[in-house]
């Protein structure tokens, strides 16, 4: 059955296993979808906006050096010696954790004049002791950066520099000294690790880096998009691995010697998975991804952490309550001094704060992971979410396709959300969301403009014969249905209101038109509820059948039940007619069930589709019989033995006009179970009054059927005996007289 149903729908399954292959070339980064990667980033962002705490981390403190201190202690960069007085105030007077500087110092201070002076001892003042002499003494107070060195040496204090990444538009040049690296040259041999790699940088001055307990670079990693969502928590320079500044303060926090690197059980190096997924410090373990990068863990927008004016700390009027056993970052969030970044937190975001959400994540244990394992997890959504679209949808009608999709883009999402909040795995998103898009608009556009002209090719040749439903139902399997002729066993009906030609002469033709549709509407109805075929309107006739063009097991069941509520609506339309003073109609509905020819025929002028046969006559004919026999209603043999479940009075053994072969024809009375005591015992008497009447002993027979007349007198079927009985006492039928009564009109 399935099978089948796939057979139908093979285009449209061949082209959405396509669309499947083309989301899977892009998971496995044989070809690059950039809308796609765009959007798993806007993912990215949004659930970082959703999960944000929001609380204000006074752990970590920013003395920030904003447009209140520049306007206090003059435009950056200030001299060393107030950087010496800031660090000294940190220290000694608020008494910090650990001083970490989102600044570099890759040049000399010369406001001071210093060089100047020396300048002039070599050349003017070259022969006056007294001008070298006081040079000598001034030298110590006017040499800021010496100041500055000694201010930090051998305190908590880090420093930060920049790296120029390899390939950027930034000149290879090497300002400074670099600071010890974190792994040496060889430390990852053999493992194939994409790190981010420099050809330059902008450091420290050799005298602060050497005064200096640590330093690391505070380049972020910046997306395509221009957003900062991660940091290189190691950076590649002439073979060594250099740490980022937040690395080395947390670091320092930990009082970590060292830092570990972490691999994945069991794997090795090769096959374009180094095996690295976090670095250890302390007993903290920091994920990273395959270029070891670090996701920020952005607490909200720019205050996550207290801010305090730079100029506040010099004049010692901060309160070092705030202050104390604090980390605390030096850096700016002033707009002229170009150290603002964007993040999906906020467009404009102080880049100092991004150190302190790492260093705060770090510190927590709180960090996102983004192995290079998840390929595996989006390779597998995107195969089960594919394959399961692709199967499925062909299947639905459009409102289960729309809701099945929207419960599994639901299902995806959620689970997604709840391993990013509850275990802090970054799992893909967009591809497996996009795939369910994308597949649930092909299939319904495909449904759209394919499939649905095949549909109204089918309400074009049968729209006039079935009901909708019925194109529907036809519709899921197109090439089924022709119009070209075939044979089947069908149910015929034919149905016609008796003395119609009087109906028509008492009334006037506009009111004649109206009792017709009145009556043929309702008739129609029925027979389409019960999966009927209409094959034409003969005035006041109707003709139609069950089993074609849909194949239907039950059809002579399906037209019992039509024909029975036909008669049922006609019992409520004469009341209506009855208050619109028109004349009372009856029908007359003939059944039968048989072989009969199926098809569009006719001629070149006009075809129809219909069925032509000896048994579609014998129906024509069962009709025509109802009115002599007195009933609404004649099936056949063989549609009564069709559906047991009905309980038949057997009216009589005939010979139709046209036809040799005898046939019984019965009278539905109703379902067994709902037919009562007397119409029964009433029944039981009438059979074996029949067969007294085939065994010609007349006096027996008549006395029966008399007594039957007297028990129902509106019955016509009992008179009718009674006089043919009287009959065959005149005019003997004859000693090999079978019971069979011939018919000799239609």
């Amino acid at each position: 059955m399935l099978l089948t149903l796939y057979k139908r729908h093979l285009v449209r399954v061949v082209f959405s296993l396509a669309i499947l292959a083309l989301f899977l070339l892009h998971v496995t980064k044989f070809i690059k979808v950039d809308a796609l990667d765009a959007f798993e980033l806007f993912t990215y962002d949004q659930r970082m906006r959703l999960t944000t705490s929001r609380a204000v981390d006074d752990r970590i403190v920013i003395i920030d050096i904003d447009e209140k201190s520049l306007a206090a202690e003059g435009r950056w960069p200030w001299s060393r010696d107030k950087l010496a007085l800031l660090i000294d105030k940190l220290l000694d007077h608020y008494r910090v954790k650990i001083v970490g500087f989102d600044v570099v110092f890759a040049e000399r201070d010369e406001s001071s004049g210093l060089k100047v002076l020396e300048s002039l001892a070599a050349t003017e003042f070259e022969d006056e002791p007294k001008f070298q002499q006081r040079l000598d003494q001034l030298r110590p107070a006017l040499d800021y950066d010496k100041q500055f060195a000694d201010a930090i040496r051998g305190r908590a204090v880090v420093l930060g520099y920049v790296f120029n990444e390899k390939g950027s538009q930034a000149e290879a040049t090497k300002v400074g000294m670099l600071p010890p690296p974190a792994f040496r040259p060889g430390h990852f041999t053999g493992r194939n690790i994409p790190f981010v790699v420099a050809d330059g940088y902008a450091a420290n001055l050799p005298e602060l880096q050497s005064a200096a307990v640590g330093a690391g670079h505070f380049n972020p990693a910046i997306d395509p998009d221009g957003i900062v969502r991660s940091v290189p928590m190691l950076y590649e320079f002439d073979g060594a691995q250099y740490e980022s500044l937040s690395l080395a303060i947390a670091r320092a926090a930990l009082g970590a010697e060292e830092i570990e690197p972490g691999y994945a059980e069991g794997t090795k190096a090769g096959r374009g998975y180094s095996g690295l997924e976090w670095l250890a410090v302390g007993n903290r373990a920091i994920p990273v991804d395959n270029h070891v990068r670090t996701l920020v863990p952005y607490r909200g927008k720019k205050g996550s952490f207290p801010y305090i004016s730079a100029t506040n700390v010099l004049h010692g009027t901060a309160d070092a309550s705030r202050l104390e056993d604090r980390i605390v970052l030096v850096g700016t969030s002033a707009p002229g001094l170009l150290d603002l970044r964007a993040t999906p937190i906020q467009a404009v975001f102080p880049g100092v704060e991004i150190h302190a959400n790492l260093i705060a994540g770090i510190l927590d244990g709180n960090l996102k992971e983004n192995p290079a394992y998840t390929l595996g997890a989006e390779f597998l959504l995107v195969t089960v979410s594919g394959l399961f679209m692709a199967l499925l949808l062909p299947l639905l009608s459009p409102l289960w396709a729309t809701i099945a999709t929207l419960a599994l883009l639901a299902a995806v999402v959620t689970t997604n959300f709840l391993i990013w909040n509850l275990g802090n795995l970054v799992l893909p998103l967009a591809s497996g969301v996009v795939i369910l898009v994308v597949m649930y608009l092909f299939s319904t556009t495909y449904s759209l403009f394919v499939e649905t002209r095949g549909k109204r090719q089918l309400a074009g040749l049968f729209g006039q014969y079935v009901p909708p439903e019925l194109v529907d139902e036809m519709s899921e399997d197109p090439e089924a249905f022709s119009l070209e002729g075939e044979s089947r066993e069908l149910t015929v009906l034919f149905s016609d209101v008796r003395s119609f030609t009087t109906i028509s002469e008492a009334l006037e033709p506009r009111e004649l038109s109206q009792l017709m549709n009145e009556y043929l509407t309702p008739m129609t109805r029925i027979i389409h509820e019960h999966r009927g075929t209409i094959d034409k309107y003969m005035g006041d006739a109707i003709m139609a059948f069950w089993g074609a063009p849909i194949h239907d097991p039950e059809h002579a069941r399906h037209a019992v039940q039509a024909a029975l509520g036909m008669l049922a609506q006609l019992r409520i339309l004469q009341a209506d007619f009855e208050r619109r003073g028109w004349p009372a109609i009856r029908i007359g509905v003939g059944l039968n069930t048989g072989p009969m020819n199926v098809g569009n025929m006719g001629s070149e002028f006009r075809m129809a589709y219909t069925v032509l046969g000896d048994a579609v006559n014998l129906g024509s004919r069962l009709e025509g019989l109802t009115k002599g026999y007195g009933v609404d209603m004649i099936v056949s043999e063989a549609t009564a033995e069709a559906v047991p479940e009905y309980l038949y009075r057997e009216l009589d053994r005939v010979r139709v006009k046209g036809k040799d072969q005898p046939v019984t024809i019965f009278e539905p009375v109703g379902l067994k179970q709902e037919v009562d005591k007397s119409e029964r015992d009433e029944m039981t008497l009438y059979q074996q009054a029949l067969k007294l009447y085939r065994a010609c002993d007349w006096d027996m027979a008549e006395l029966q059927f008399l007594n039957l007349q007297k028990r129902a007198p509106a019955r016509s079927l009992y008179s009718l005996y009674a006089q043919r009985i009287a009959h065959y006492r005149n005019d003997p039928p004859g000693a090999d007289w079978d019971g069979v009564f011939t018919h000799v009109t239609k």
